[in-house]
């Protein structure tokens, strides 16, 4: 069984997955990361649907999903929004993984690699401080506004917090370098997840 539910998320952790998925349980696994970050490692027999496809179109997906489902992110942040606009549509049979990938991965689940990329988590961190030093440094050696720069990060960032949002990582995602070679469609990403059977 899951854990009891924090804060109106279900948390399931990777050992309890791992166990359930050697066990044959009916469970769809929706990983909302990005197509490369999906690419890069993913758990065998998941499917991938980005948050923001997710976002716009959760009645689509809460249309599709028979049994439980688990959703997937790197961390859990993304899962826990999915999970979010999934409930407000009524969806209640849903977990979000402890830890995201990389804990199930760390507790010896059945994963699949691929091209390897930073996770998007990990290249907003880089090019936020990469940003912030830009701009403490030009304010220092070519002209103070250049201090600007800065704030503009820090507010970004601050803003990001709070609307549990990142629209760096939204600018990130649009990168050559985090392009698969078929990004999936609205079409593609919901078509990919079998659909619930028919209730007659």
């Amino acid at each position: 069984m899951d854990r009891a539910t924090t804060n109106g998320v279900s948390p399931i952790d990777p050992a309890e997955l791992k166990k359930r998925l050697a066990e044959g349980d009916k469970l769809t696994i929706i990983d909302v990361r990005t197509p490369a970050e999906f690419e890069s490692v993913h758990i065998r027999g998941s499917y991938n649907l980005p948050l923001p496809l997710l976002s716009k179109n959760p009645h689509d997906l809460a249309e599709r999903i028979s049994g439980h489902a688990v959703l997937i992110c790197q961390s859990g942040v993304r899962a826990t929004q999915a999970h979010q606009r999934l409930a407000a549509v009524g969806i209640s049979h849903a977990s979000v993984l402890t830890g995201g990938i990389a804990a199930y991965e760390a507790a010896g689940g059945d994963v699949i690699h691929g091209a390897q990329r930073w996770d998007m988590e990990r290249q907003v961190r880089m090019a936020a401080g990469s940003l912030v030093l830009l701009g403490l440094a030009g304010a220092k050696l070519i002209t103070p506004k250049l201090g600007y720069l800065s704030a503009a990060i820090g507010a970004g960032l601050t803003f990001s917090a709070l609307t549990n949002s990142c629209g760096m990582a939204a600018l990130l995602a649009k990168m050559p370098w985090n392009r698969t070679a078929a990004d999936p469609t609205v079409e593609d990403a919901f078509n990919s997840i079998p659909a619930a059977p028919q209730q007659f």
